[in-house]
């Protein structure tokens, strides 16, 4: 047993893993050569990979500000965070409002051995992690850290970014986010990014086959599919696009459609 609780053993470095493939791409060195050949050789099946991950981030950063500065949330829970790569979630809140709370939700355990670079809130705000999988949602919502940090007397933004593409359909995907929402008040948001091969059917596909192959079944999706996430809550404007699209800012890398793969969205809950 580790000194963060859980079984050593949980760590695997001879498989590659999507977070670890995730962070390499993205500059990171939180890796294994693994991860490292896997990501090589998915860049050469599509050469525009690394332009569609920074492009999943940055909208992960402008969802979180707008949510912050526009919707006025302060309560941010946040699936499938992945290894820390700053600016976090709760840097680009807390800059807007330096009193947000942050839960953040991930079960990879090499993630939660670099979950103390997630928890360096503001002293107005709090940062807190749950070693939870999104598959069991009833364990994060009954976990104490997430019951203390938020309170759901007030709206919350569930972010769900880069992950519903390893949430297959046999998961009960739609199911898993209207259980994360349920208990979440009126007034909340769901921000989330949903991968497609609708730009570059081949080569994406091709990435999503070696993703398959190394275990790592990936499940993409048409632009009505990733509508359907967002059933019976209020989209806001844009709604539904290829997630550079979305409230792009003149900071933001300029990209051609054909090099992403994701559509992003921001609804309320009514």
């Amino acid at each position: 047993m580790s000194q963060h609780g859980y079984q050593a053993d949980r760590i695997v470095t001879d498989e590659a893993h999507s977070a670890r493939v995730y962070d390499y791409i993205l500059g990171g060195k939180d890796n294994y050569e693994v991860d490292q050949e896997a990501a090589r050789v998915m860049c050469r099946e599509w050469p525009a990979l690394p332009v569609h991950m920074r492009a999943n981030r940055a909208f992960m950063h402008r969802a979180g500000r707008w949510l912050a500065k526009e919707a006025g949330i302060r309560q941010f829970l946040d699936i499938g965070t992945g290894l820390p790569t700053s600016p976090n979630l709760h840097e680009v809140v807390q800059r807007e409002a330096p009193a947000s709370r942050v839960v953040y939700v991930d079960n990879d355990p090499i993630v939660l051995t670099h979950a103390q670079a997630l928890l360096t809130s503001t002293p107005q705000g709090r940062t807190a992690y749950i070693d939870a999988d999104m598959r069991d949602p009833d364990a994060i919502l009954s976990d104490p850290v997430f019951q203390e940090t938020l309170d759901l007397g007030e709206p919350v933004g569930l972010m769900v970014i880069g992950i519903l593409h390893f949430i297959l359909s046999d998961d009960d995907d739609h199911g898993l986010i209207e259980r994360l929402l349920d208990p979440l008040p009126p007034g909340s948001y769901l921000a989330a990014t949903i991968g497609t091969a609708d730009f570059a059917p081949e080569e994406v596909g091709k990435v999503a086959e070696e993703y398959a192959r190394r275990g790592m079944p990936m499940q993409l999706r048409t632009h009505a599919e990733a509508e359907s996430f967002f059933a019976g809550l209020d989209l806001v404007e844009p709604g539904v696009v290829q997630v550079h699209r979305w409230h792009p800012g003149a900071d933001d890398e300029r990209v051609d459609d054909r090099d992403i793969a994701m559509y992003g969205g921001v609804a309320r809950k009514s």
